[in-house]
């Protein structure tokens, strides 16, 4: 944060009206040093700072209220904010999450309610990674948010809606800033190796062509990382005999090293990709589970985890149409369990693809859950006196039992006995479909259900030393 002295309020973190203007040090990462210092030079977000668009033109007519910037690394969030911090008249501050304390928050808000009494003069409060504020923290703005004492500016690569509290976010608007394309990002190094005065024109620099295609490709979207693997790049490579850094491909690979892929076990991609896996194998693509797998287990995810998903997605989505699913998914993650990564991953591999391939059917979820609702919310039957165990005298005395027909002294293994209560007679839960093993399952219990509907007169008919469980 940069500090100077506002020599009106005494306050120790204003600073100067020169600092507006100021330009990156001359060692600075590039892509500090290129930063752009209007809107019309910030690319891929046209969407919310084109022309005419409301944020343009709070901000163009410094009418700016509290804004919450989200979007992924490298999509021009602390670049929004200095081109605000460059264009308005009012005092501006940047904190960072990661390293400021209660403390130091707490001076900056009072020097802005004394600046706001004194002077009527606005505030801007930039606070890099909000998501990182505690509540207690973000609890601390939302007064001087509400007064009007500061409008707050957080950039935030976690959703809002999960880590923001939301008394600051109903008072603040949510800007959504994407990815940038590649088309995006090649313009953007290709201004930085034609810039003389904070690019990287001054080395001579000669980078191919398919390098850049190649960085722009697998930068995924983030300019911050394309650039320094850009100046990365030009500042390793040896001059030829005429000065010039000349940066093939294969040279443009091994600065770009491997790629960190955008995911995070605890925040939002966690979840987004677990739901784009299971329902890429609920539609039965095995090339999008690979793919979500991938993700997921590069990523850094506990692969169990991803087993227990898998687990539960054989008994939820594939059901009885393939009784085998539940079982190969419970040998996948005995093998994730025994020999871990990365050798388990190829077991994760194969139960995708088999769950993708599998007949599905929801079923017995479906069934379950409506058994579910009848139990919660309907009155609690007793169970039919038929069906009762009775292992004592006083028991068999009050009836329990009487009129069991035990299933296997029928001729068709099934007896003519409802097994609901009364309120609940010819309730059906479970709707098996045609696919698959459930077919057949289907079949058995439709030809049981009218072997059951010959008589509804219950009686016993029980083999002598048996129990009557």
């Amino acid at each position: 944060m940069t500090r100077g002295r506002d020599t009106q309020t005494g306050s120790l973190f204003s600073p100067p009206e020169s600092s507006r203007e100021e330009t990156a040090r001359k060692d600075a990462p590039l892509a500090v040093r290129i930063r752009p210092r209007s809107i019309d030079e910030i690319l891929g977000q046209e969407e919310v700072l084109g022309p005419g668009k409301p944020l343009r033109r709070a901000i163009e007519a410094d009418t700016l209220r509290s804004l919450i910037l989200w979007g992924p690394p490298g999509s021009g969030k602390t670049t929004l904010a200095h081109v605000i911090r460059r264009m308005t008249r009012a005092h501006f501050e940047a904190l960072s999450a990661v390293l400021s304390g209660v403390k130091e928050v707490r001076a900056i808000l009072e020097a802005a309610s004394i600046r706001r009494r004194r002077e009527d003069r606005r505030t801007i409060v930039f606070i890099d990674e909000i998501h990182r504020f505690n509540k207690a923290q973000q609890d601390a703005l939302l007064s001087h948010v509400e007064s009007g004492d500061i409008v707050l500016i957080g950039a935030t690569t976690e959703n809002p809606s999960f880590e923001v509290n939301s008394a600051l976010l109903s008072r603040s608007r949510v800007v959504v800033l994407k990815p940038l394309g590649e088309a995006e990002i090649l313009a953007i190094l290709r201004s930085a190796l034609a810039d003389a005065e904070r690019g990287l024109a001054a080395l001579a620099p000669e980078v191919a062509e398919e390098a850049l295609a190649f960085l722009a490709r697998n930068s995924d979207g983030d300019a911050r990382t394309a650039l320094n693997v850009l100046e990365l790049s030009v500042v390793t490579a040896p001059g030829d005999v005429e000065g010039r850094r000349v940066v093939d491909q294969s040279a443009m690979e091994q600065a770009f090293a491997r790629k960190a892929l955008l995911y995070d076990r605890a925040g939002e991609e966690h979840f987004n990709i677990i739901s784009a896996l299971h329902k890429s194998i609920r539609n039965s693509d095995a090339d999008a589970g690979l793919y979500w797998l991938a993700r997921m287990i590069e990523g850094g995810e506990d692969p169990l985890y991803v087993a227990r998903r898998l687990a539960r997605f054989a008994s939820e989505d594939v059901g009885l149409a393939d009784p085998q699913a539940l079982v190969l998914a419970m040998a996948v993650q005995q093998a994730v369990h025994f020999i871990g990564l990365p050798e388990g991953a190829l077991a994760l591999a194969e139960l995708v693809v088999y769950l993708a391939a599998a007949p599905k059917s929801n079923a017995v979820y479906v069934a379950y859950g409506a058994a579910v609702d009848d139990a919660l919310k309907t009155r609690a039957a007793p169970v039919p006196p038929w069906i009762r165990n009775a292992p004592t005298r006083l028991m068999k005395d009050l009836g329990y039992a009487k009129g069991y027909r035990y299933a296997h002294n029928e001729a068709e293994g099934v007896s003519q006995m409802e097994c609901l209560p009364d309120t609940l007679r010819d309730r059906r839960y479970y709707r098996p479909t045609d696919r698959g093993a459930e077919a057949d399952l289907a079949a058995r219990l439709e030809a049981a259900r009218l072997i059951r509907k010959r008589s509804s007169a219950p009686h016993a008919v029980k083999p002598a030393g048996e129990s009557v469980v």
